[in-house]
């Protein structure tokens, strides 16, 4: 009774996850020490570039005083990656997020040491440079591959090194931003492609441990602190619905820019290397237009929160930071996507403020930034959290609650894929974001078994059973249980065995019970989970079984491989057969019988 209830447990976790939550302490720290160190390259590549010094610490490269000059910076910058992804990785392109999904989904969860090192240079070379991006992608990138090295020493399998890979990653947001619940949440949402106690325990485990040195590395409290808003009126939240539908449009067409862009800079008949040297140069045009659009810009993240930014200033920022975003990103750059989605969706509704019922700018930048986040990544619950870890306004809960699933409805039916998935669908790769319980895991062996067998007898001859399987009969199964005394099974014979007793011969007056003596039994049980059935019959390389009682070893029934499929089919009709189970006729008439019986 004890070995049926092992196939009954709430989680398949086992005592490893200590051993993986202990290696999460050490990821944690280097996921932290990771942040510092790219954050401090960045302030210290910008001050090189735009001052002439060697000053480390964030400063925005618009406080320089180069003039037309520095166009010639940014394209400098995207020089330098292009030659650093030429001759050393060219998985140092892009945003980071889908090189960290590809890593998982077909890397066995194994990054490069060359990676984990030329990913944050590259990327504190095109930021540092006045690339406008944020530092979150790269940092997890950095984090995910410290991550993974770290679990390369060690003898663990592919989703062992997965948990720790996403440890990594969510490590690095957390110290970044000091935001430790959502930098989990973004790791289930996007990264891990499961929910299980032996990713989630070394992913917050990580996170918090980053988290709480951020508070040594980089300071603590919110990144954003404002002032509480007060509570919207129920009627206010249909202007969230607005702001979310508006965010999810502005997140549709933010993708179709960036791919738009990298189709662009394709066609051009020059090697990639120099492609981002070409976006370098429109971020460059970008700057003297708007020199505030370059950089991080995490001062303009907090200028939107606080309201303090002119209309015309908002405008200009949404138009000049999210082109010369799209085009840097579609050259194949070094960068990250968060920071910028903040930017644009706070700008967007800074200007939704002017025209909504209530609240200020600031409230509507906020919920601009958390909408627009949540549309283009897909990941509505990361934003939300992330915002209110973000400023510690826990009054915007509701209403960001309603516009990130505005966004996130608004994108998931008029986009196939996000921002994120698309570039992996262009390398080839599939991404399911629908997370589901198998059915194989709730579906029970005695649900999908046949019941009716055919079977042969143990006591037949083998001289018999080979003639048997060359009748139009026997065409029917490729295999039949032996059936002994009082239908205990004794085994299954195939159409093989017939073949080779046909070649090597059989000792006459031999029985089937006695041919089969020797034959290792496989059986299942009609109370066992058909998920745990069907992995010991892939891992046998078994086709059909014969399902017997566990007291007496009787035969209840047989599985085939066609009745696995019968689950998932059985899946589908649930999902497409749509038929009311109620109806109103049905109602009125329960009711005029219970008024009857009351008379």
């Amino acid at each position: 009774m004890q070995h049926r209830r092992d196939y009954l447990r709430d989680f398949s976790t086992d005592a490893r996850v200590l051993m993986l939550t202990a290696l999460a302490l050490i990821v944690g720290a280097a996921g932290a020490g990771a942040a510092y160190a790219l954050m401090w390259l960045i302030g210290l590549i910008t001050h090189i570039a735009y001052f002439g010094k060697l000053v480390p610490g964030l400063v925005s490269p618009a406080e320089s005083h180069l003039g037309a000059v520095a166009v010639l910076i940014p394209a400098a910058g995207g020089l330098i990656i292009g030659l650093m992804a030429r001759f050393g990785s060219e998985k140092i392109r892009g945003h980071g997020i889908p090189e960290a999904i590809e890593a998982i989904l077909i890397g066995g969860s194994r990054i490069q040491p060359k990676v984990a090192l030329l990913k944050p240079i590259s990327s504190a070379i095109s930021i540092g440079t006045g690339g406008p991006f944020g530092a979150e992608g790269p940092i997890i990138m950095t984090g995910g591959a410290l991550g993974s090295l770290i679990a390369q020493f060690f003898e663990l399998s592919s989703a062992e090194r997965k948990s720790l890979l996403v440890a990594g990653a969510a490590a690095g947001m957390s110290a970044t931003f000091g935001t430790p619940v959502a930098a989990v949440l973004i790791a289930v949402e996007l990264l891990l492609f499961e929910w299980k106690p032996r990713s989630f325990i070394p992913v917050a485990t990580a996170s918090a441990v980053a988290a709480t040195l951020r508070a040594f590395l980089l300071g603590p409290g919110p990144l954003f602190p404002v002032a509480v808003h007060a509570l919207l009126p129920w009627w206010g939240l249909l202007a969230c619905v607005a702001a979310g539908i508006a965010a999810g449009l502005a997140s549709g067409a933010l993708t179709a820019l960036v791919y738009g862009a990298e189709d662009l800079f394709q066609r051009l008949p020059i090697h990639w290397m120099w492609l981002p040297m070409l976006g370098g140069l429109v971020v460059g045009i970008g700057g003297l237009i708007y020199p505030r659009a370059l950089g991080v810009g995490y001062d303009l993240i907090a200028d939107l929160l606080h309201g303090t930014m002119p209309t015309n200033a908002v405008l200009m920022l949404l138009l000049v930071k999210g082109f010369i975003w799209a085009m840097a990103l579609g050259s194949g750059t070094s960068g990250g996507v968060l920071a910028p989605l903040l930017i644009m969706g706070g700008a967007l509704g800074a200007l939704e403020s002017h025209v909504m019922p209530v609240g200020d700018s600031g409230f509507w930048a906020l919920v601009g930034m958390a909408a627009m986040m949540g549309g283009t990544m897909r990941s509505p619950l990361t934003a939300l959290v992330f915002a209110l870890e973000l400023t510690h306004d826990l009054n915007m809960l509701l209403p960001l609650l309603v516009a990130c699933t505005g966004a996130f409805a608004v994108t998931v039916l008029l986009l196939k894929r996000s921002i994120l998935t698309e570039k992996l669908a262009r390398r080839g790769q599939h991404v399911t974001r629908e997370y589901v319980i198998d059915p194989f895991e709730i579906a029970r062996v005695e649900d999908v078994m046949v019941r009716d067998v055919d079977t042969l007898p143990g006591s037949m001859l083998v001289e018999d059973v080979v003639r048997f399987f060359t009748t139009d009969e026997a065409k029917r199964h490729k295999s039949y249980p032996v059936i002994g005394a009082h239908d205990v099974v004794l085994g299954l014979v195939a159409r093989a065995d017939a073949l080779r007793w046909l070649v090597q011969g059989w000792t006459p007056g031999a029985t089937l019970a006695e041919a089969m003596a020797d034959v290792s039994l496989f059986v299942g049980h009609a109370d066992e989970l058909v998920g745990h059935l069907a992995d010991r019959m892939a891992a046998a390389d078994i086709g059909r079984v014969p399902i017997v009682s566990r007291e007496h070893c009787t035969l209840v029934g047989i599985v085939a491989r066609k009745d696995l499929l019968n689950v998932r089919a059985r899946m589908i009709v649930q999902e497409r057969e749509r038929r009311p189970v109620l109806r109103l006729s049905a109602l009125y008439g329960l009711g005029r019988t219970s008024s009857s019986q009351a008379d």
